[in-house]
């Protein structure tokens, strides 16, 4: 099935990609065409857009805060036979009630420079500054340390979990070169194993090795040496007491969602204690 997906915003639209995303997630087989209207704060920009939408009729998802430019882009839809869905509507009449307050009708809001948005900007820095084993001398004040053998995600991870405001770092585990002792003497910081199946990791390390253009057939790929790699990896977290995530069937969203967990937790029991 074929469908024009239409997305209107009246600031960057990342929410909407976001909602939409989640939601085609769920359905097989669409074959979607996203036409993507950010900044949309005019009744003359969104005139030529629906110029666009009645040649592409199809779904229309917005977040526009502009009383009159919703009610022209409600009517015009309505008139089309479009349905037009304001995925954010029902969630801010819910707080509108129970917090007694209108909401605040200022597009873009959630994007203005506050401290919590200079602070994860602090934790996307420090996480690059400490990707794969490097500023040992720092790793103390990272909110999560993530250690695992070559190619289970730990970079990728750090990045999605670094956007979400944690300082990460992460640490590659080899067997012929073990980490420096600091890992091992962290306080503040969650340390994190992630491992993979040997399969898995045999067939992405394979990946890698060509797309650089890199002879295949070395330990690094070897299915015997990879199953003891991850093995020695394994004794490791165990032997610390370090919580383990197998990312074999993992999505990057999924394995931050569990750490994220941890980390809550590991606040609650701090906090009990």
């Amino acid at each position: 099935m074929r469908l024009h997906l239409h997305l209107l915003s009246d600031s960057t639209g990342e929410t909407l990609e976001n909602i939409a995303k989640a939601a085609l997630a769920q359905f097989d087989d669409v074959e979607t065409l996203r036409h993507f209207w950010p900044m949309v704060r005019s009744e003359a920009h969104l005139e030529r857009i629906l110029q666009e939408i009645a040649q592409n009729p199809g779904l229309v998802i917005f977040t526009l805060v502009n009383s009159d430019i919703r009610r022209t882009l409600e009517a015009r839809c309505r008139a089309m036979g479009l349905p037009a869905i304001a995925p954010l509507d029902p969630v801010s009449h819910a707080l509108s009630n129970l917090l007694g307050q209108e909401a605040k009708a200022r597009p873009g809001r959630q994007h203005m420079l506050d401290a919590a948005y200079f602070a994860r900007v602090d934790a996307i820095q420090f996480t690059i500054a400490h990707d794969d084993g490097i500023g040992a001398e720092d790793w103390e004040e990272s909110d999560i340390v993530l250690v695992g053998v070559s190619r289970s995600s730990k970079t990728p991870t750090s990045i999605y979990l670094a956007n979400r405001g944690f300082k990460v770092s992460n640490i590659p585990i080899v067997v012929e070169a073990p980490p420096p002792p600091e890992l091992f003497q962290l306080k503040h910081p969650l340390v994190v194993g992630l491992t993979t199946s040997a399969d898995r990791l045999v067939q992405i390390r394979r990946n890698r090795l060509l797309s650089l253009n890199q002879n295949q057939e070395t330990s690094y790929v070897d299915q015997d040496s990879v199953q003891r790699e991850i093995a020695y990896a394994r004794r490791m977290f165990a032997d610390n007491g370090w919580p383990v995530i197998d990312v074999t069937r993992r999505s990057i969203e999924e394995t931050a969602a569990a750490i994220i967990q941890l980390c809550n937790e590991r606040a609650m029991e701090a906090k009990d204690a």
